[in-house]
């Protein structure tokens, strides 16, 4: 049965692939499985119908048959163990990929999503210089370590995973603040990503979203 994944009917990125359904996208793409996508709007997306997917009417949902799921990190381990192509052989290896999976949704990314909404929602705080400053250092610091793991790798641990896919997803949310560009290993990481046949593949379709938006505007 083809999964059916949703996305934004009119995204916020505008077509660059920030939007969390790309990380899905992507890695159904890497597996060879076709899926299809049910765009949804902000006012569908808090209704009963999508809440019964997504409680907490977000974006991206999976379902497959009887199975329904929410989430992108799940939606992906969950695609990675049925398929092959995602996640290593070797039991130990396989619990690694997992593993920096976790660290790319629960370490890496919260700071920067956190710098994120304060330079959206607080910019007009008396103390919003101050807490910016210290959200960078905080990002930096991660990026500091996760480029001295890296070092002159390709890949997190040894041959790409679900682990890379998920990073470089995260680390692309980066683009534009020119801090990304002070770790060149990690720069040359994510271009390893943009690289992959599937990530084009993934990035050429939600972008055609965007611009059949433009066009039929």
């Amino acid at each position: 049965m083809t999964p059916v994944i949703t996305a934004f009917e009119d995204s916020p990125d505008r077509g660059e692939g920030q939007a969390r359904d790309m990380r899905v996208r992507w890695a159904l793409e890497e597996v060879g499985q076709p899926y299809d996508v049910r765009l949804v709007s902000f006012e569908e997306m808090k209704q009963p119908a999508h809440r019964a997917l997504h409680p907490f009417g977000q974006i991206p949902t999976y379902q497959e048959g009887d199975l329904a799921l929410f989430e992108s990190g799940a939606i992906i381990l969950h695609i990675a163990g049925r398929h092959v192509g995602l996640l290593p052989d070797d039991p130990n290896a396989r619990a690694r990929a997992i593993a920096w999976m976790f660290a790319a949704l629960n370490t890496v990314e919260p700071p920067i999503v956190e710098c994120e909404a304060a330079m959206i929602l607080e910019s007009d705080k008396s103390w919003h210089e101050e807490r910016l400053a210290m959200l960078e250092e905080r990002i930096r610091v991660r990026l500091g370590q996760l480029s001295t793991r890296l070092g002159d790798a390709d890949w997190l641990d040894g041959a790409f995973s679900a682990g890379d896919l998920l990073m470089v997803t995260v680390l692309r949310r980066l683009d534009g603040w020119d801090m990304l560009e002070k770790f060149p290993n990690l720069s040359a990481y994510v271009a390893r990503g943009e690289a992959r046949p599937a990530y084009k593949r993934a990035f050429a379709d939600q972008l055609a979203v965007f611009t059949g938006r433009l066009l039929a505007d």
